[in-house]
């Protein structure tokens, strides 16, 4: 077991309703403690006889459900294992995930949460969070007020439509905000007490979904136009008044809904569209140090982007906007851009394109004289071999897409290839990194979405950086929550991805990780939290302090998954 950096136990004392006592207690996961009730508490509560006689310490607890979770057969068991521990006894389940976070990440978020949601219906145990279902529009209010927390400090909400790489999962994609929560706790360390999952249940297309007869969410093809829109309103308003100071991250919802949801609340509430700024925030940190290991400046580059959705365009953008911190202006940052559709590269020659996709238009007189193949579409093998990009990202969900072809061709023009094929989960990678490796004669400079075990090529290993948002939103959760900022912005994901790169293993050493490891995921979020509190003072959008009072509120935020000791009110 991978001891990481165990929290300390405290003394704390926690006041409970005389009520909460026996089996009552033992079934809130929040409360609960197991065989770590000590003998005066089983007293005082009414526990005695509840439990087997011995005492464990939290450790001793921890040490004995790691050898549990390691007799799982599967990743599924071993998810299923955590997960029913998590509805057992959370602060049991933040201390094993944070002490074993390079292992269980994987597990608990991606790639295995993409099985999850595709069989939760299957493995469903035990409700977690709240599911608002359409034909409920009118009783959001009371939902909300279902709520068992007091005082919810961050909700991440997805309508399951684009889950992952996986596309309609129905209520399926619950599993989303559950796992993305879960990890704003153990890396972020916000209080688990203050977090709400919800699924916003408006049908799904998925026919697979829709036939099964386990199904558990509404049966029902998805509502969509202006009745999705009145919906998604009711339910943001209703948030509003029942936890005004939340967070509220929008997840997994189509590229065609997720900008305009952004933009129409962004100025609202406080909240964030995580595939768009979380995604483009961790790609620009992790090529921003994938440029510096190639001894290059970042206005050097050239970027091809396959996949124009949320993500893609979120990620352009981020990296214009980082262009033009260098001097560069916007015009000439965009012009570095190779943005390919399902209809092949984005140019002003096109029509009816989306609104989001016009900035990132090539101007069609500059790329007359490419060396072009058949048909009217400007492919992404013809874009590769004019544009000669240094920087390849794919974001497409689709498996392959980066032929051996394509990347052998990109690496003859390019001396370091950066090569970034980010989908999730890992089924749905663009390509595997041993062939890119293989490829580019071990040239290639790699980070993907899921994890990859090390490649090895003429007796060198390749460490394979996660460029997952991971390593971004739960550190936004800090620093919005510990510095009470009323908005998120993209310089506040600018600063993230700065404090991003300013971790990289590969500023000193060009031959380093790109990335920190997951077990320094806490220390680094703190770092993230601290920047991201920081622009939102500079912004106006929280209270100025000074660094000192900052850093004593970002600490003071952390949750660390210790026992208190339970005493009935008196």
């Amino acid at each position: 077991m991978n001891q990481g950096n165990p929290a300390t136990e405290t003394e704390e004392v926690k006041i409970v309703p005389g009520s909460l006592s026996g089996q009552s207690l033992l079934d809130l996961p929040l409360l609960n403690k197991g065989t770590a009730f000590s003998l005066n508490e089983r007293h005082e509560l009414g526990l005695m006889g509840l439990l087997p006689p011995h005492v464990e310490t939290i450790q001793e607890q921890v040490e004995r459900c790691y050898q549990s979770f390691q007799l799982e057969p599967t990743d599924l068991e071993k998810h299923i294992f955590l997960r029913s521990l998590q509805d057992t006894n959370e602060t049991l389940f933040y201390r094993l995930i944070i002490e074993n976070i390079s292992e269980m990440l994987p597990i608990i978020y991606t790639p295995v949460v993409g099985e999850a949601c595709q069989k939760f219906s299957q493995i469903y145990r035990r409700p977690r969070g709240l599911f608002i279902s359409y034909p409920e529009k009118d009783d959001i209010h009371e939902i909300l007020t279902n709520c068992a927390l007091a005082d919810v400090e961050a909700i991440v909400v997805t309508d399951g439509e684009r889950i992952l790489g996986l596309g309609d999962q129905g209520a399926g994609g619950m599993g989303i905000p559950v796992g993305k929560l879960s990890l704003y706790t153990a890396i972020g360390g916000i209080d688990p007490t203050t977090t709400l999952p919800i699924m916003l249940d408006v049908g799904t297309n998925n026919q697979d979904r829709l036939q099964d007869p386990n199904y558990i969410g509404w049966r029902h093809e998805r509502v969509t136009g202006d009745e999705y829109d009145q919906f998604i309103e009711k339910f943001v308003s209703a948030v509003m008044e029942a936890f005004p100071n939340a967070l509220l991250q929008f997840e997994d919802f189509a590229s065609r809904n997720a900008s305009p949801i952004l933009e129409k609340y962004r100025d609202r509430l406080c909240t964030f569209n995580d595939d768009i700024q979380g995604t483009a925030a961790v790609t620009t940190g992790t090529i921003l140090s994938a440029v510096a290991a190639t001894g290059k400046d970042l206005e050097e580059q050239r970027i091809v982007m396959l996949g124009a959705g949320s993500a893609g365009i979120g990620i352009s953008n981020q990296l214009v906007a980082t262009m033009m911190q260098t001097g560069m202006s916007e015009a000439e940052a965009r012009s570095r851009f190779f943005v390919i559709d399902s209809h092949g590269l984005i140019h002003d020659g096109r029509t009816g394109l989306a609104s989001y996709k016009v900035p990132f238009q090539q101007k069609l007189s500059t790329i007359a004289d490419w060396n072009r193949g058949d048909g009217d579409n400007i492919t992404f093998e013809d874009t590769v071999r004019n544009a000669h990009p240094t920087i390849l990202v794919g974001v497409t969900g689709q498996p392959g897409v980066f032929t051996e072809e394509i990347v052998k061709e990109m690496a003859s023009q390019c001396e370091r290839p950066i090569i970034f094929p980010l989908s999730n989960p890992t089924s749905r990678c663009e390509a595997d990194p041993q062939d890119l490796i293989n490829w580019t004669q071990g040239a290639a400079i790699i980070a993907t979405g899921s994890p990859f075990a090390p490649v090895h090529y003429e007796g060198r290993a390749f460490k394979i950086a996660q460029c997952n948002n991971s390593y971004i939103f739960p550190a936004m959760g800090l620093g919005v929550l510990a510095s009470k900022a009323n908005r998120v912005t993209d310089e506040m994901f600018m600063a993230s991805a700065i404090a991003l790169k300013e971790f990289s293993p590969a500023l000193k050493d060009p031959a380093g990780d790109l990335l920190p490891p997951l077990n320094k995921l806490r220390k680094l979020a703190r770092h993230i939290a601290l920047s991201v509190a920081k622009k939102a003072q500079e912004q106006g959008h929280a209270e100025t302090t000074s660094q000192e009072e900052l850093e004593r509120r970002v600490d003071e935020k952390m949750w660390q998954p210790n026992y208190r000791t339970l005493v009935h009110q008196k």
